[in-house]
């Protein structure tokens, strides 16, 4: 079997690799097989064991590898890498001198791996103080003006390998004995978010013995990095060459091995550094509004809630079986399915296609992911035996026609996630084989609230078709590479797409502040990844942008609201030495690029794919990125002449030369986040200059209720037009009823926390958290000093102060005001106002704590008690024998409620919801020794002992 092998390399090497050699000959530019290769292939493919294929694959794989400096006695004097990553967004440089060193002249290759996702977007080369710059043109025109010098082969040019997610940039220049070569290429790319994890790669592959080798990433993230690792492939003796400098919003990761560090061995003449360097990131995010910033007259969204429950699924797995997947293919998919299987929860629902040139299902309908069903898909996956031929169409329809007919039942929950995950290695050769009839076949059956993922197992996959499926159909596709790693490959793409956040995502802002804004609707939001929305400033007097956000998670809607400041940024910006100041103008177009070649890729017409051509073409010029549809013209003087030669991007539609993302599309209107506050909440406004000034006026809160402080209680009673105040003098960790309501199934518990230290011998005490459990809804909302919690079922979601955020459950809606108060309504009946109190961090006693306010129109059971709600049912209350006090501002009084006689003072308590500074004042008659006699029984009688109590009968 070695000779054909050997062939089909031979055949791959003369329709795929670009030799594009300086002073020699112009060989292929086809840009991919032949038809009647592609026929050969196919064919092949279905008479080739598993282990014949995977050899041809690792054969393959080693005849593309290319080492970066290439030639005979040539001395390598440098080679260095820089990465900027500011904001996501990496501007990557690598550098390289070489000498020719022989006695004779001689072609000096320089080669460059870089990321698939990756665009080129400067090359230039000095040969002998002959400087060569590139420019970016359109293919045509970069080709014909190349076509000069064609003849005399000038040319560099990019390959695309078969490895992973990388490619390979190759230049060759033919130089005298003695001559410098300098090479100096740069590209770019968006970093992608996958669980929870950004990933910068750089491929280190000198070939020589390298004086100065050096890599250099420098990564700037506003908002703080939440932690940054390197590692690397190059063997033991570089584990601990790399050295992390990192600090709140800044890292430098260094690797600079010296040259006795870089030998295969002591005495060695070979390099050892040969392999993968990775840099592994991810950033803070103070709440789960996401980030917006804006630079350059552009902005950027980026958008990864966490803490938030998962949705539930319905997966419908369909599993190629034809005669190709014998062998090891099988055997890791079974491994990698049986893993997956195990991952499900009792939340989601599946079935399992297997097909060849036919169709069978596991079981008709969806099913429960029991542990009983589990185990039985699991012996049904092993017992599969790979033959025959592959017919994709009938096995996609049938899936489509199980999750469909689980909707008509009504057997999907509406906010779970249905999707079908196609796992082939090949084309269709049974019933339907026409791609683009497939296409539309599925097209026309599937729903809107269906996605399809497929994932293209091995090299003669027809990738192009599957990630044109899976666009198509608001999903992904990604490349399974045919080797021992493949089980691991396919359950990192299912660990990418196991935990759904969020459904339906729009990402919105002003009309009147933005245009040209990339995709800002998405269909789904999956743990650990990020969704990133971009676009240009229109000209305005604006000195913030805001976005609003809304999108569905389990059991309830989000509506999210956040802020930039326009100018802030690019000040930071211009301080940062190693940071990419053009970062959100490239990242913008960037972004608009690929998203157009995903939309022309999905064109029905070939006038239309003219229209989304040209516009690729107008932004790859603008902004100097090499695509399919562009290419790099180097030019340069040489003795007098002048030279070009040309860097072009191959288009590839076996191997697809851009990852899915879905099309673009004009945003819908701006929907701002109204936030309403109930008529009994005074809002948040700047001081009264009279206060200011120390003129504090009584500002009468019209049926209001409120504990705050340490703790002050303040209740209002409507029939007597009377407030009330007293304090309660308990201990840290105490958790307090306000509201006990069993009719209505409320209870409203704080829980207290003391100052840092005693102060007149004694610690204050604070609410530290605020709990609103309503039982009839099972919702629980715990409002903390740190984050908010909303607990409902078996789904929890945690919030922080950071944004503005408003949650809509059935019968309760829980509002977010950034850095203000948290209100909870329930039913339209019981609305409670939270309000933050912030200190100083380095205050020596205090902390930070909450005070909460009620109305006093609040529409209880009769049921109901508590330390607040006890005074639903307004108590008689007679004031009489007001006289002077020791202190003239405060007049002494007797009171008679409940029956008893207590003596009381007038005075104040501070009502915090207008000016949280400050306060404002409220009059009331204050009740001593923690209330007694005011309040029913001791309040001792009202501590509990959970967030969620309800009262014992008093």
């Amino acid at each position: 079997m070695k000779t054909p092998v050997l062939l089909c390399v031979l055949l791959f090497s003369q329709s795929w690799t670009f030799e594009f050699i300086f002073d020699g000959e112009w060989e292929s530019e086809t840009s991919g097989p032949s038809d009647q290769y592609h026929q050969s292939w196919r064919y092949r493919r279905n008479v080739l064991t598993s282990g014949e294929e995977e050899d041809f694959e690792d054969k393959l794989y080693v005849f593309m590898r290319y080492k970066a400096i290439q030639g005979n006695d040539i001395t390598v004097k440098s080679y260095k890498v820089e990465s900027r990553i500011t904001l996501r967004f990496a501007h990557t440089t690598v550098k390289s001198s070489v000498l020719n060193s022989g006695p004779s002249a001689q072609s000096i290759g320089f080669n460059v791996q870089i990321p698939k996702r990756a665009f080129i977007n400067n090359f230039t080369m000095n040969v002998n103080g002959n400087t060569f710059v590139g420019s970016v043109k359109e293919k045509t025109v970069a080709r014909n003006l190349y076509a000069l010098a064609r003849a005399r082969g000038k040319a560099a040019g990019i390959v695309r390998t078969n490895s992973q997610s990388m490619e390979t940039f190759r230049t060759e220049v033919h130089v005298p004995p003695g001559s410098k070569v300098e090479f100096e290429l740069h590209y770019q790319e968006m970093m992608q978010r996958k669980l929870g994890v950004y990933q910068h790669t750089l491929h280190l592959q000198p070939g020589r013995l390298v004086p100065l080798l050096q890599v250099d990433v420098y990564i700037f993230e506003p908002k703080g990095i939440k932690f940054v690792t390197a590692s690397n492939t190059l063997g033991e003796q570089f584990a601990d060459l790399t050295k992390i400098t990192h600090t709140k919003d800044k890292a430098h990761i260094v690797f600079r091995p010296t040259l006795q560090q870089q030998r295969k061995c002591e005495n060695c003449t070979e390099s050892a550094v040969d392999g993968v360097f990775t840099v592994n990131y991810d950033v803070d995010r103070e709440s789960n509004a996401g980030e917006l910033q804006v630079s350059d007259g552009h902005f950027v969204q980026f958008f990864a809630p966490s803490d938030l429950s998962p949705l539930s699924k319905n997966i419908v797995f369909v599993i190629d079986v034809s005669g190709s997947m014998w062998g090891l293919k099988m055997k890791q998919t079974v491994e990698a399915m049986k893993a997956i299987l195990d991952d499900l929860s009792m939340d989601d629902y599946f079935s399992i296609i297997d097909f060849n040139h036919n169709a069978r299902c596991w079981s008709e309908d969806l099913v429960q992911a029991s542990s009983i069903q589990v185990d039985e898909a699991k012996k049904y996956v092993q017992s599969i035996r790979p033959n025959g031929g592959t017919n994709i169409n009938e096995a996609l329809l049938k899936a489509v026609q199980i999750l469909v007919r689980a909707s008509n039942q009504g057997l999907i929950d509406p906010r779970s996630v249905s999707m079908i995950i196609l796992v082939s290695d090949g084309d269709p050769t049974v019933g339907e084989i026409k791609l683009s009839t497939i296409q539309k076949n599925v097209k026309r059956v599937m729903r809107e609230e269906f996605s399809l993922f497929s994932l293209g197992i091995g090299f003669d996959v027809d990738f192009d078709f599957l990630e044109r499926i899976a666009m198509d159909n608001r999903g992904i596709a990604q490349r399974i590479y045919a080797n021992h790693d493949a089980a691991e490959q396919l359950k990192a793409f299912y660990s990418q797409v196991s935990s759904p956040l969020l459904r339906t995502i729009t990402i919105n802002l002003p009309e009147n502040a933005v245009n040209n804004v990339t995709q800002n609707r998405f269909d789904k939001f999956f743990s650990g990844s990020e969704l990133i929305v971009a676009g240009k400033l229109q000209p305005s007097d604006l000195t913030t942008l805001q976005s609003f956000t809304t999108a569905a998670a389990a059991n309830m809607d989000l509506n999210i609201q956040t802020e930039a400041d326009i100018r802030e940024l690019d000040s930071v910006l211009g301080t940062h030495q190693h940071s990419f100041s053009g970062f959100a103008r490239q990242m913008w177009a960037y972004i608009t690029v690929n998203q157009l070649l995903a939309e022309r890729s999905l064109a029905p017409t070939a006038s239309k794919k003219r229209r989304i051509t040209q516009r690729i073409v107008a932004l790859a010029l603008e902004h100097q990125f090499v695509t399919p549809f562009t290419a790099m013209l180097v030019e340069g003087h040489d003795q007098g002449r002048a030279e070009r030669l040309i860097a072009d991007s191959p288009r590839d539609s076996k191997h697809g030369c851009c990852s899915a993302t879905a099309p673009l599309s004009r945003p819908p209107p701006v929907q701002p986040l109204v936030y309403s506050n109930p008529p009994w909440l005074l809002p948040t406004v700047a001081p009264n200059p009279k206060e200011v000034a120390g003129v504090h006026e009584s500002i009468i809160p019209g049926h209001i209720t409120g504990v705050d402080s340490d703790p002050h209680f303040i209740i209002h009673l409507p029939k007597s037009n009377m407030d009330i105040c007293f304090n309660i003098d308990s201990r840290p960790g105490h958790i307090l009823n306000l509201i006990s309501d069993p009719g209505t199934g409320v209870t409203i518990n704080g829980q207290l926390v003391g100052s840092k230290k005693m102060k007149n011998n004694k610690i204050q005490t604070y609410f530290g958290t605020i709990s609103i459990y309503s039982k009839t809804d099972s919702v629980q909302v715990i409002v903390g000093t740190d984050r908010i919690n909303l607990m409902e079922g078996r789904n929890n979601h945690s919030f922080s102060w950071g944004a503005t955020v408003e949650l809509a459950l059935n019968r309760m809606r829980v509002t977010i005001v950034k850095e203000q108060h948290v209100t909870v309504m329930i039913d339209g009946k019981i609305s409670v106002m939270v309000v933050l109190h912030r200190v100083w961090k380095k205050h020596p006693v205090q902390v930070d704590f909450l005070g909460i306010y009620m109305s006093s129109d609040n529409k209880y059971s009769t049921q109901v008690h508590g330390l607040i709600g006890q005074f639903a049912k307004e108590p008689k209350v007679k004031v009489y024998g007001v006289h002077e006090g020791a202190d003239p501002k405060k007049k002494k009084a007797t009171m008679e409620v409940k029956g008893n006689k207590l003596a009381v003072t007038r005075g104040w308590q501070k009502d915090f919801r207008r000016d949280k500074k400050r306060g404002s004042d409220v009059y009331c008659w204050f009740i001593h020794n923690s209330g007694k006699g005011f309040i029913d029984g001791s309040y001792t009688s009202y501590i509990l002992p959970q967030l969620d109590s309800f009262l014992t009968a008093i």
